[in-house]
Order: C-alpha cells, then structure tokens, then sequence
C-alpha cells in the first residue's frame, strides 16, 4: 500500500505540471483525461496531507500531556487528543479506500433486464414497479434511460422489460442488482387478503462499445418478422421486428418496439454486445481469486438478493443484512442509502483482500 501511495503522489507532481501546459487544450480527449487524472490524484493528495498535519497536532498534543503541569489544561488536551486520533483514523481510512484501484467498468452505462419470474401476474406486476423505482432514482441523478424492449400485460405488468441507463457511474451504482427479487404482499387480484410470495430475475449489462467486442457478421443470422403485440397492438403491416442469433454463443435478441427495421436491429447490436461482454466478463472473474469472487455481488441471476415485504413496509438485502423500514420510499426510487451501503461493503471487502 505504501508503495502505490508513493507512486501515485509521484504521479500527482507529474500531472500538476501538465496540466499547465497550454498546449493541452489542443487536444480535448487527452485534456479530459489528464483533467479526471488529475481530480483522483488531488483527493489521494489531499488525504494524505491531512493525515500528515493531523499526524503533527498528535505528536504535539502528546508532548504537552506529558509536559503540562496544569491538571485542567492536561485534561482539556486528553479530550483534544481523543477527537485529533478520531479524526487521523477516519482520514486513514478514506486515503485507503482511494488507494484501492477503481474497477473500469464503474463508469459504464448500462443495459437492464427486468423478467417476471415465479408469480405469474403479480410477479409482472412488481416488474413494472422495479422498473419505476429504478427509472426514478436515475432521475434523481440526472441520467437517461431508453426502453429497448417491453412485453406487457393485460393488467399492466412486464413479464420483460430491456432498457439502458446512460450518465455517470452508472454501473457502480447499479451493478450490484442482478439477481432475484423477492416480493411479499397482498395482490390487487387476491380477494381473501393472503400474502402472495413472488420472484423478478435482473440482470445489469455494462454496455459495451462497438471496438470492445467484435462481433463478426458471418457469425450472425439475421431474421426479420412482423412485430405482434397482445390483443393487436404494435402489429406493423412491415417486416420491422429483427431477431438476431449469435452463432458462437447461441445468444438470441429480439427486438420489435420500433417502426422502423433498422433502428430496431440497432437496438438488438446493442443488447447482443452487451450480453456478449457479460460473458467475456464472467469468465475473467471465474480467473480471479477467491476472494474476489465472494465480494457483494457476484452477478449470479440466479442468487436471491432481496426482499420487499410490503405488509411491514421493509427491505431487507440478503447479501449485507441490512433492513429498511421504509419499503414505500424505496419503491418510489429512494435508495442512495441501500446503493451506497452495498458499495461501502464491496470496498470493504476489496480493502481485506488488498491487505491480506
């Protein structure tokens, strides 16, 4: 660790004088790339500092415990003291988590899959419902999201919604929701008022771009079809819905939701991308240690991660055991608090296996 605070503060005197080269600008790509370079090295930079001056007011303190003769004085710097070694611990403890290399993935947007799982209507139902508190949270956060694939209910439900999230650190916040969701409530459509126990799978796709994965147009099959929907809706009289199969991996996408053939098969590349880079992505992490493997999430569909119990209005996520009781605000897209606790676990856990 002391040595990657070295380098880096090496680099940190590097890139300071960089950044005042006028020539920079010039180039705008490597300008902000120098200018984001530059925002992470200056919090390791100031972190640092602030460990040191709080270093020095310690050894001040203590040498004035030890020299002071005044009983009140020495009791006042015994309570300095208490507050000064808090205040060194927790800038300890923030320099490490900015020590511990940032995943590339993090700054990636996403495409989401949300699919009804056990439950039958009310399983498509709570689907729309994830759907909705996702899309409102990432309204909080200023970022965007399309809807590239949807099949609907009779009552309103999904029983598959496929959409993307574009912004921010998308995937850092998001990455850890693949997996089943589990609902407890009373459906609208149960007349007795019994609990029903239903399930919804999603899974979160870092999107990937066009030169990361290289898809092969031989070892595509292409085929085209009239969209159809329930009762007659988003039937086209063109062949505009695309279905594309991935010959390597036998990945199949569908895409119909547009009028228009080539703007849906451009939404299909984008999916099939996406899945293709996921299971690039899954055999690299079945090559790490174990360690990494048991973190948060391991991205598992199949891996029970939550349960919303709408009768006592809690959350309770699986994973980190943490339990909230205010499942209706959640539901409404308030859950910075649930996003950012599974973050500070999953750093936690980088930070015990960086250190052993």
């Amino acid at each position: 660790m002391n040595e990657r605070l070295e380098s880096l503060l090496h680099r940190y005197d590097e890139v300071s004088q960089l950044i005042q080269d006028a020539d920079l600008v010039k180039d705008q790509n490597k300008y902000k790339a120098i200018m984001k370079e530059y925002s992470q090295l200056t919090a390791i930079h100031d972190a640092y500092g602030e460990i040191e001056a709080l270093s020095a007011e310690l050894s001040d303190t203590r040498f004035l415990i030890q020299e002071e003769k005044d009983p009140e004085m020495k009791e006042l710097a015994r309570e300095e003291l208490k507050n000064l070694e808090q205040r060194h611990k927790d800038a300890e403890d923030r320099l490490k988590f900015l020590l511990i290399p940032k995943d590339p993935l993090d700054e990636k947007n996403i495409i989401m899959e949300i699919r009804a799982g056990t439950g039958g209507d009310e399983a498509a139902l709570f689907a729309s419902d994830l759907f909705r508190m996702y899309s409102r949270f990432a309204e909080t956060r200023g970022w965007k999201f399309e809807i590239m694939g949807i099949n609907e209910t009779e009552l309103g439900g999904f029983k598959e919604i496929v959409f993307s999230i574009s912004g921010n650190n998308v995937y850092e916040n998001l990455r850890y929701e693949s997996g089943v969701h589990r609902v407890q409530r009373v459906p609208a459509t149960e007349a007795s008022g019994r609990i029903h126990t239903s399930a919804v799978t999603v899974a979160v796709l870092p999107e990937a771009d066009e030169t990361e994965i290289n898809i092969r147009q031989e070892d595509l099959r292409i085929d085209v079809m009239r969209a159809g929907g329930p009762g007659g809706q988003c039937v086209n009289t063109t062949d505009s819905a695309v279905r594309i199969t991935h010959l390597p991996t036998g990945l199949v996408v569908h895409c119909q939701d547009e009028k228009s053939q080539i703007k849906n098969k451009a939404k299909a590349m984008r999916i099939l991308r996406a899945r293709i880079y996921e299971l690039e992505d899954a055999k690299a992490q079945a090559e790490r240690s174990e360690a990494r493997k048991n973190q948060v999430g391991s991205g598992d569909r199949s891996e029970r991660i939550r349960t919303y119990n709408f009768p006592q209005n809690r959350m309770t996520d699986h994973r980190i055991n943490l339990t909230l009781y205010k499942l209706d605000l959640v539901m409404q897209g308030d859950v910075a608090e649930l996003f950012d606790a599974l973050k500070l676990s999953a750093r936690e856990e980088l930070l015990r296996a960086t250190a052993s």
